[in-house]
């Protein structure tokens, strides 16, 4: 009976060793490097992404803070531009109003001293139809000499014919 001995050397083992080391420098001189540069390389990328994108963030803020400072400028700018078109046309109104009254005022004083004078030419005119009138019957009166009676008929008789006739006032 043939006993194998409770610790032996096993070949397979330091082959496996050998050849994970030779694997390895291997391994090491080809790839691991550049893995290695590759990986470094990446992570760079993405830190430079994080800071561009950090600072892209920070540009925006900034930007959207100075927009929103000249939206308050352009508002604020439309408030007093309307203010003061309010402003301007309620001057405006108010001056054609008052020139409206002016112009009103000036017409009715206008008219009322037309009326006076027409008035005091229909006057005019009434005393002279008046004064004609009273000739008129004072001729009747004399050229007929007559009694109180029939020249209180004469008188009736021409103020009747006077009614008649247009008047020009």
């Amino acid at each position: 009976m043939h006993y194998a001995p409770l610790i032996g050397f096993n070949w397979t083992l330091v082959m496996v060793l050998i050849t994970f080391v030779v694997l390895y420098f291997v391994m090491k001189k080809l790839f691991f490097d550049k893995v290695h540069n590759f990986m470094s390389a990446r992570e760079q990328k993405v830190k430079d992404a994080f800071d561009n994108a950090e600072a892209a963030n920070k540009a925006a803020e900034e930007k959207l803070t100075a927009y929103n400072e000249q939206l308050s400028a352009v508002e604020e700018q439309r408030r007093d531009m309307l203010r003061k078109a309010k402003q301007d046309a309620d001057a405006l109104s108010q001056s054609l109003v008052s020139d409206a009254e002016e112009k009103a005022a000036a017409i009715v004083t206008r008219a009322n001293q037309e009326i006076e004078r027409e008035k005091e030419r229909a006057l005019v005119d009434m005393r002279e139809q008046i004064g004609l009138l009273a000739i008129y019957a004072a001729e009747k009166i004399l050229k007929a000499k007559i009694d109180a009676g029939e020249q209180q008929g004469i008188i009736d008789g021409v103020i009747e014919e006077a009614g008649r006739a247009e008047w020009k006032i």
